[in-house]
This record gives C-alpha cells, sequence and structure tokens, in this order.
C-alpha cells in the first residue's frame, strides 16, 4: 500500500468519500432541470454516446468498469505494445506512401524525416515494377526498409526487389520492410484472386534468407473504406490472417515461421479513442490466435497504421491536417509500429512537395516535440480505453468468428457475406452523414461556397472491382457538384434568400443553422436586402419559436405574394399555413437539399 506524505495538506479528509449514486443523483438534477426526465439510475444513459457495433461512451468510468489485466508490454497477450520498450526508441517508424514518384522525391522524404517506403506498383495502378530500380537510385536499402504493394504484380516486384538488394551489396540479413503480398486483400479490392503458391515460395525465401524481410499484409483498408466498422475491420483482418496461416503452414513453415511473415495494416481515424482501442485489441486478438496456434510467443503483432481516407475530404481540404494528425497522435498512442499519414490533398489527386512535406513532419512533430513516444503504452490504465479495447475486442472476435462459420475469409467474400455486413454498417453511417448526426467539418458544418478549389496532377486509378470505396463527404460532394456546374454553366450559384424575423438575439441562431446547411448544398444563402433583390425564387424563415407564432404564416403569405415557389422554416416542424418545409437539427438534409437542387433545376 503506498503511504502518501503528511504535507498538511489534506484538504478533503474530513469529508466522506463521494459515491457513484450520489453523482447519479446530481446528474439526474441537472438533466431534470434542462427539461429531460430521468431518475438517477437513467441519467448514465442519457449522457452515453452511441458507437457503431452496439458499443457506446458513458460520461464516467471508475474502477468498477475494470477488465481483465492487459499484462506487460512485450509480453502476451501484447495490448499494451508488442516489444517491451515500446516506441521509446527512436519513435514509431515514419512511413511515406508512393504512388507516382518524380526525380528527387523519394530522396527528400528519406532526408526529411521518412524512415521507410511505401511503394504502390503496377501498370496502370501505381509505379511500374520495371522502374523499382530508378525509383529507389541513390537509396540506401541497408538503412530505409521498402514495403511493396503490388497487387496481383507482388512475385514480379519481389524479384526486382530482391534483384536490387544483390545488386547494391545489400546483406541478407540487413534487408528490411515487406514484400507486400496480400491476395485476399487484392480480392477484396478487385474481386479478382490470385495464385497463392508464389507467396508461399516468397515466404520461405524470406523466412530462411532475408530475416528481417516479411513477405505478407494483412490489409484491413479494404474494409474499412467499404463502410466498415471498427469490430468488422478488426474481424476481417483476423480471419485474413488466420487464412494466410493456415497457407503457410501448409506450405511447410513453422507457426513461428509463418506469424514472423505477416505485417497487419489498419486505419487511424480522428476519433483518437476508438483507434487506440482498435490497435491495442488488435494484438490481443491475434496473441490470442497464436495461443491457440500452440506459439503464445510469437503473438507479437507487427501494425501499420494509415490515417484513413474515409475521413478525407475533397472540399476545405485543409481541414484534412487537423484529422491527420488526431489520427497520427491515436496510432502513437495505440502503439502502431510505423505509421503512414496521408497527405491532406490525397483525394485531389497527386499530392504536392507542401503537402508531402506537412505529412512526413505531422509524425515528427508528435514524436520530437511533444514527445509523444517516450511514454509506453500512453493510454494504459485509462478505465475507458480499457474498458473500450475489452468491448472492440469482443466484437472483433464474434465478426471473425461470423467469418469462420461461413467458411474463411475467402469464401466469406466471395459469397457476399463480407460485403452485405459491411454494407449494413455504412448505411447506418450514411444515415447519420446525412442528418449531419455525424458532421464533417468543411462540408456538412461550415462549408465555404467561396473557397478557390485545390488542384493537383490527376493520381493513378485506384484498383476497383470489389468492395465499393466510401467517403464521409461523397453525398454533399455530390451535391456542391451539381452547385459547381450550374455556376459554370450560368455564371451563379442556386440561391436562397434567408429571412429573419425580429431582432438579432432572435434570429441569429437559426439564420446561422440555415446558412450552414444550404451552403453544405452548394445554395448560396442571401441575407441582405428583401426576397425581390435576392435573384431567389425560394426562401427559409428564420427566428424564434415565439415570433413564428406571431408572424411566421403573414410573412409567409406576403413572400407568397412577391413570387416565392417555396417557403422553408428553420425550426422544428410546425402547423405555420404557408410554409412548405420545415428544416432542423437532424433533418435529413441530404434529401432535402438534393430535392431543392431538383426543384431549382440544379441537374
Amino acid at each position: 500500500m503506498t503511504v502518501l506524505p503528511d504535507d498538511g495538506l489534506a484538504l478533503a479528509a474530513e469529508f466522506p468519500d463521494a459515491t457513484h449514486e450520489q453523482w447519479q443523483h446530481l446528474v439526474a438534477g441537472v438533466l431534470r432541470k434542462s427539461g429531460k426526465e430521468v431518475s438517477g439510475d437513467t441519467a448514465e444513459d442519457a449522457l452515453s454516446t452511441a458507437l457503431e457495433d452496439g458499443l457506446g461512451t458513458r460520461p464516467l468510468y471508475t474502477a468498477r468498469d475494470s477488465v481483465p489485466a492487459p499484462g506487460l508490454p512485450g509480453f502476451a497477450p501484447f495490448v499494451r505494445g508488442g516489444r517491451a520498450e515500446g516506441n521509446t526508441v527512436g519513435g514509431w517508424d515514419v512511413r511515406q506512401r508512393h504512388t507516382a514518384v518524380g526525380d528527387g522525391t523519394v530522396l527528400t522524404d528519406l532526408e526529411n524525416g521518412v524512415t521507410s517506403l511505401w511503394l504502390v506498383l503496377g501498370e496502370g495502378s501505381g509505379i511500374p515494377v520495371a522502374s523499382l530500380g530508378r525509383v529507389l537510385d541513390g537509396v540506401y536499402l541497408d538503412l530505409a526498409p521498402v514495403v511493396l504493394d503490388a497487387g496481383a504484380e507482388v512475385e514480379l516486384a519481389a524479384q526486382e526487389l530482391l534483384g536490387l538488394y544483390k545488386e547494391k551489396g545489400v546483406a541478407a540479413d540487413a534487408a528490411r520492410g515487406n514484400l507486400g503480398a496480400d491476395p485476399l486483400g487484392y480480392e477484396a479490392r478487385t474481386g479478382r484472386s490470385y495464385d497463392f503458391g508464389p507467396v508461399s515460395g516468397l515466404a520461405r525465401r524470406c523466412a530462411g534468407t532475408y530475416p528481417g524481410l516479411r513477405a505478407l499484409t494483412v490489409d484491413s483498408l479494404p474494409y474499412h473504406e467499404a463502410g466498415g466498422s471498427a469490430g468488422q475491420e478488426l474481424g476481417a483482418s483476423l480471419a485474413t490472417g488466420v487464412a494466410y496461416l493456415r497457407a503457410l503452414t501448409d506450405a511447410g513453415l513453422s507457426v513461428e515461421q509463418a506469424c514472423a511473415q505477416l505485417e497487419f495494416r489498419y486505419a487511424a481515424t480522428a476519433d483518437q479513442f476508438l483507434t487506440i482501442a482498435k490497435l491495442r485489441a488488435a494484438r490481443r486478438l491475434w496473441a490470442r490466435v497464436t495461443e491457440v496456434c500452440g506459439a503464445p510467443r510469437a503473438g507479437a503483432q507487427m501494425q501499420h497504421a494509415v490515417t484513413s481516407p474515409v475521413m478525407m475530404t475533397r472540399r476545405d481540404p485543409w481541414v484534412n491536417m487537423l484529422r491527420t494528425t488526431v489520427a497520427t497522435l491515436a496510432a502513437g498512442v495505440g502503439g502502431a509500429d510505423a505509421v503512414t499519414v496521408l497527405p491532406f490533398d490525397q483525394e485531389l489527386g497527386l499530392p504536392d512537395a507542401f503537402a508531402r512535406r506537412i505529412a512526413r513532419n505531422t509524425s515528427t512533430i508528435l514524436i520530437e516535440e511533444s514527445h509523444l513516444s517516450r511514454v509506453i503504452d500512453p493510454a494504459g490504465g485509462s478505465w475507458y480505453v480499457e474498458r473500450l479495447t475489452d468491448e472492440l475486442a469482443h466484437v472483433g472476435w464474434d465478426f471473425f468468428r461470423d467469418i469462420e462459420r461461413a467458411g474463411g475469409q475467402a469464401t466469406a467474400l466471395r459469397s457476399g457475406m463480407v460485403g452485405e455486413r459491411l454494407a449494413e454498417t455504412w448505411a447506418v453511417r450514411k444515415a447519420k452523414l446525412a442528418k449531419r448526426r455525424e458532421s464533417v467539418t468543411g462540408v456538412s458544418e461550415f462549408p465555404h461556397l467561396a473557397e478557390k478549389p485545390v488542384v493537383r496532377e490527376p493520381a493513378p486509378e485506384l484498383p476497383s472491382g470489389g468492395l465499393p470505396r466510401v467517403r464521409r463527404d461523397e453525398a454533399y460532394e455530390a451535391l456542391r457538384a451539381r452547385s459547381d456546374a450550374h455556376l459554370a454553366a450560368t455564371g451563379a450559384r442556386p440561391r436562397v434568400h434567408l429571412a429573419a424575423l425580429g431582432p438579432a438575439s432572435a434570429h441569429t441562431a437559426r439564420l446561422t443553422f440555415a446558412a450552414n446547411l444550404f451552403q453544405a448544398g452548394g445554395i448560396e444563402p442571401v441575407t441582405e436586402g428583401t426576397f425581390e433583390d435576392s435573384g431567389a425564387t425560394e426562401v427559409c424563415l428564420c427566428s424564434s419559436d415565439a415570433l413564428y407564432a406571431e408572424q411566421a404564416e403573414a410573412t409567409a403569405r406576403e413572400l407568397r405574394a412577391a413570387g416565392a415557389t417555396q417557403v422553408f422554416l428553420a425550426g422544428r416542424p410546425g402547423q405555420y399555413e404557408g410554409v412548405d418545409t420545415y428544416v432542423f437539427a437532424g433533418c435529413d438534409a441530404v434529401a432535402v437539399l438534393s430535392t431543392t437542387l431538383d426543384r431549382m433545376g440544379v441537374s
């Protein structure tokens, strides 16, 4: 027992300890004052936040939320990290992604903080395999690990890289990186498969000759980018990893050797605690697999975290820098061994030099200035994080078992089972995005119609044909694209007049709300002057409920007489004569905006 020093400042010593029940009672009292009828037992439920996978975040976590011991860093079940020292020796591996390479791009990255290279290869979708030698010209391959991503051309790309090691005199035990074979990930992306036989040969060659080189990647990004939840991403990656273990052991590798050939890739999102918990849960789940396979000491999962493409936006892309910063922080705290920060202009084409510099500096600042890597498992011991890790691990394990019952990852993919489950999850989230229950800054909230477009050179086409790729901004992006086309054709955007009733104190809140909502669909709100002067044919009333009761119907009649074809009211639906549509927090903004553009003749 720890004995605290007697410093004469025992300020609470004379007061009894507060109980959880007392806290609940006080919270219920505050909620009742705000109009919510709750009891002490339901107060926490009223303040809880629902997450995907049926999980939720409560407002308070205490020692009552303790979970099974997560172990120590570097020891099974590896919840607290796959290595005893964590990332305290030099920080995590800063891995930059390249899909096309100009002169000096790779060397510039390596000279300015990047510690490994992720090269996307293949005709039509990345760097030509035959160009690998030119891309890596001047790179010290015994110092800079190389990770390949060549799809079905993995065998050719691997032979090219291994040939470069020999040509440059790199000792076999000095080669580091990953050959990037991922047959199931490729099938999830494209709907096409390739033979696993050569992959097994590459794995045997790496195990026997190149101890620092891995042959396979278990990429969960296809499932994340198809709209899957964190739990589904975990389950799919686990099922893929088990499929590869089976194939490699059938090819003659031991379980320990097979595990050493795998690297797992996960998405890091701006939901920092969910990302932290996901990476910790992933290590725990893989440790369980290796334990069942009889090799518990081989369960230290090698993790590569990539900032989520799903969260990246094309409008106001500068906000992506904030999203990737939070995601990178979460990946580092979660214990990822390598982190790739996607440049903020990733969705617009080929990133420019500035975007690439910001991407690599994000990790550098967190490691060197925020000292994030100086603490092993910074989130460990948090009742919230430990509980979320435990709950997420159970959800991921359940999805993994569903896939195994369906015949394994390959069968579940080909039968459509995985795609259907992911689509169900995305449909729920898509509805939240449409209603702005999940906001997207710069897109569904605080859009800026007059922003100057960010233009980039076209990037290589992404592989397609398998699971879909979704984006949080996709519905609003489609609306904004319609507005842009209308602007280009007519010289003006579609407009709506916002009619403010009463003093600023009565209308400002709803005026701001309505302006944000209409701009999210590319509709320009006009707040100055009269309706007749606005150039709009539709109008939205903005004020308080009290003034609506007094003035809404009369104002609607006046606006109709002035030529208004559609009258909106910013507020909860009521029975105001002359009002056609109500817009309010929680309404289906996408449906309202799409219908409005249709009515305005914006194709």
